[in-house]
């Protein structure tokens, strides 16, 4: 049977074309795309788009659920799937989409590109290619990025990179594939596959902010934070391996107070690699006292993608803390 792939175009660089005002969304990117791949011998494909596509910074919670709706709806129709999506929230997206999506028994691709589709000396040609090859490999189970011939697990992945093509990596994580002369997997850390099941879920953007510490932080500055109405959890970008200016009692007050009033705090490393061994230092034990759980190696993007997640399955507040330093979806040690 010959093997369909669909493409999901949400929006992003790839799509866009340049005009007096800047970059804007591409009059007839179907035809455009067809355009580009005419000649190569490729996998079937199908391509649809949002009814409103998405730029990339401006996107919001539950604009995972309507992508992962769009894929849903047609699972049982493709072989594999690919999402054409800005690069700026790209990691965010693969990251919520390995937790909404679950184990899956088929590829999900994020891929897109620095330069427009329809630019001299695009990426987005290699990166079309090379997903749509990777799309229809039996041995994908799990929701990827693949960018400038690597092939990275989404909820692994951070933009590392504003200016260069190589614009992502899994610094915590080897890489799942590279396409090179020929395409290679590492088949040894690839996820094995599941059983689908999906499940409609609803966002709510007030629930989960995102803190980045600094010198001289105050209390009354972070305590803000921690009284904004809807706010359910927060991600901390901590020193190193989670450390904190222990020293700082009335900062530290702030945070024990929220986690005692039901706010999950989750601790991750400023780092782009290593992680949280939030008890290696007095600086770090200090958040385990008062109730800070770990997020282990993972991006802030998966740990906030993830936060976000389980408070839209409705989780209560101790399993949400109890699953923050589990891995899901291979998304920390």
């Amino acid at each position: 049977m010959q093997q369909r792939i669909l493409i999901l175009h949400t929006g992003g660089t790839i799509g866009m074309e340049a005009s007096t005002d800047g970059y804007r969304p591409a009059q007839n990117f179907s035809a455009l795309l067809a355009e580009k791949l005419h000649g190569y011998t490729l996998p079937v494909y199908d391509l649809v788009q949002l009814d409103t596509l998405i730029d990339s910074a401006d996107l919001c919670p539950n604009d995972w659920s309507r992508i992962a709706l769009s894929l849903t709806q047609q699972w049982h129709n493709y072989n594999g799937f690919i999402v054409l999506h800005g690069t700026d929230t790209m990691a965010y997206t693969a990251s919520a989409l390995s937790f909404i999506l679950q184990e899956i028994d088929k590829p999900v691709i994020l891929t897109g590109s620095q330069i427009p589709l329809n630019t001299v000396r695009t990426d987005a040609l290699n990166n079309l290619l090379n997903s749509l090859f990777l799309a229809v490999n039996s041995a994908l189970k799990e929701v990827c990025i693949c960018f400038d011939g690597r092939l990275l697990r989404g909820n692994r992945s951070t933009k590392v990179n504003s200016a260069s093509l190589d614009a992502f990596d899994s610094p915590n994580l080897l890489w799942l594939g590279e396409a090179g002369v020929n395409i290679q997997l590492n088949n040894r850390i690839l996820l094995p596959a599941g059983l689908p099941n999906f499940r409609a879920l609803t966002f709510d953007s007030q629930a989960v902010a995102m803190l980045t510490l600094f010198p001289g932080i105050q209390a009354n500055m972070v305590e803000q934070i921690f009284n904004m109405e809807g706010l359910k959890g927060i991600i901390l970008r901590n020193y190193g391996v989670g450390n904190v200016p222990s020293h700082n009692s009335a900062l530290m007050q702030v945070i024990e107070e929220a986690v005692k009033r039901g706010i999950v705090v989750v601790n991750v490393s400023q780092c782009l690699a290593g992680g949280v061994f939030q008890d290696t230092y007095a600086s770090g034990s200090v958040l385990s006292k008062i109730g800070v759980t770990s997020g282990s190696d993972m991006t802030a993007e998966a740990a906030f993608t993830k936060l976000h997640y389980l408070f839209a399955c409705d989780e209560q507040v101790d399993v949400i803390r109890s699953k923050i330093p589990m891995s899901l979806r291979g998304e920390c040690r």
